[in-house]
């Protein structure tokens, strides 16, 4: 009995595995993970008080980074375990059970030992979403849509984050301490359902759909892709990509035979000294880096200042925080649309550049309408900067065979990690300890941008802006220098001919 026999068509197998699907699903995680973050920190504080805590605020800084703490133990693990069994659906499906879990905890703990534990758990899931989740998209979408898919994924921190506040607020003070945590948990249960429908790529391709190919011929797509193989600089030493090697051997079609699949992967030494050897790799994590950490480090400080300088109660500072998210719902797709058709370095460069100004004029404490309009615009530059730095990484990832999706997205999620966990502590002490904090934490904003930005025009990208200046300058002067002798030697020519030596 032949395999395709056997083998059952799942129901919906089209819509199920299908670029948009899948980042729908992608970002409905991203929406819950940011959602069931920022969803119970305003009520955090009255439930301490509740439990009969001293000392506040201390104590919900220290349960915001047992949060960060739980993400960055647990990226490493969950990025070598997806890549070392090819797995993203499971451990997707796992990480909703550990935040379903966190939730239950942080709503019926009557110690706050456990809600630290809690808040670890949910570290745990957030880590799932943000590196296997990335990584599925990154298997589903054709390469020349990636960033635009990854874009629209990236609204889902926006969404989250504006709508996990206030609602919170809304239901704790209809329905008390446990009616956020409610509210998480059937969103999380909604989220759980899009996961359990979800058809991974290297499941749908041996019934003859690959959602990545949708939009192209087969026989074109399969040339296209053997070509890219025989002009891609692989070592002797080494093979294509295990996708790569399946298409070469047969075109997918409803009737193809199932296409064993052979897997390439890298020890883990090998990955990570691999990476270090890349500076577009190197680069694109420290960028990622100094986002977390510039983008985190106002969170403590700004409702100070805004207090301090125009004596703002707590919900006109909420308002200014609407101001903040709302343009990242624009700038995510945008920069992920503008990453496939330009280039990821033409994006990062102008959001870097960009967004220097708006730092600056943070600065002014004269016109609260001044502040907001510079937060919002400077909020909407710094905010794109994540969708191609996402699309870059996938980029390091195809361009070294051996290196997964879920490596690079490991290295992503540990340092966004490290940087939005130190970034509120070093905002916190500056604020707390410079005489003028807000001025130095705006300056340290410009300064870490203005570093990003050379770093992104010397190694970003597949050709970098750097390169091609450098290349096109020597282009130049090699073409004046041909000119001129060009010239020259017409003249001399002209002048032996002529018998009149001063007609040079």
């Amino acid at each position: 009995m032949q395999a395709t026999q056997v083998l059952k068509k799942p129901w919906g197998l089209k819509w199920r595995s299908s670029v948009w699907f899948v980042t729908l699903v992608v970002g409905l995680g991203v929406t819950t993970d940011l959602l069931v973050y920022s969803i119970i920190i305003p009520v955090l504080p009255f439930q301490l008080e509740h439990l009969g805590y001293k000392g506040i605020s201390g104590l919900v800084g220290w349960l915001l980074f047992a949060y960060s703490a739980g993400l960055v133990i647990s990226t490493l693990p969950i990025a070598i375990f997806s890549e070392h069994y090819n797995a993203r659906k499971y451990p997707l499906l796992f990480g909703q059970f550990f935040l379903a879990a966190s939730q239950v905890m942080l709503m019926e703990v009557p110690t706050y030992w456990l809600m630290v534990i809690a808040r670890v758990i949910q570290g745990i899931s957030s880590s799932v979403v943000w590196v296997v989740g990335l990584a599925l998209l990154c298997d589903t979408a054709p390469e020349a849509t990636v960033g635009k898919q990854l874009g629209l994924a990236m609204t889902g921190l926006s969404i989250g984050f504006l709508v996990g506040p206030p609602v919170g607020g809304a239901l704790y003070n209809a329905f008390g301490f446990r009616g956020p945590f409610i509210f998480s948990i059937i969103v999380t249960a909604v989220d759980f359902v899009g996961r359990l429908l979800v058809i991974e790529r290297k499941d749908a391709w041996p019934h003859g759909i690959d959602p990545a190919a949708v939009s192209e011929k087969p026989q074109a797509h399969t040339e296209a892709i053997n070509e890219d193989v025989k002009d891609s600089k692989i070592p002797d030493n080494s093979s294509p990509s295990p996708f790569q090697e399946a298409v070469a051997a047969v075109t997918p079609t409803e009737h193809s035979e199932p296409v064993p699949v052979p897997e390439t992967r890298l020890p883990l030494l090998k990955v990570v000294t691999t990476l270090l050897r890349s500076p577009r790799a190197m680069v694109t994590i420290l960028i990622t880096l100094i986002q977390g950490l510039v983008y985190s480090a106002t969170e403590p400080s700004l409702p100070l200042h805004l207090q301090d300088v125009w004596h703002l109660a707590a919900s006109k500072v909420g308002l200014i925080y609407m101001a903040i998210v709302i343009p990242s719902l624009i700038s995510s797709p945008l920069a992920g649309w503008w990453s496939d058709r330009g280039g990821t370095e033409w994006v990062m460069m102008a959001c870097f550049i960009l967004s220097i100004p708006w730092w600056i004029v943070l600065i002014v404490q004269k016109s609260l309408a001044l502040f907001i309009v510079a937060i919002a615009i400077q909020s909407f530059f710094t905010s794109g900067i994540l969708s191609p730095v996402t699309a870059e990484l996938a980029a390091v990832s195809r361009a070294h065979v051996g290196v997964g999706y879920a490596h690079v997205y490991g290295a992503f999620n540990l340092c966004y990690g490290i940087g939005s966990g130190l970034g509120p502590v070093v905002g916190g002490q500056i604020y707390d300890h410079v005489k003028r904090g807000w001025l130095a934490i705006c300056l340290l904003a410009v300064g870490l941008f203005l570093l990003g930005s050379a770093l992104t025009i010397s190694f970003t990208g597949d050709r970098p802006l750097l390169s091609r200046i450098v290349t096109r300058y020597r282009e130049g002067r090699l073409f004046k220098f041909r000119h001129r002798l060009a010239n020259t030697m017409g003249c001399q020519v002209s002048a032996s001919r002529t018998g009149n030596p001063n007609s040079t």
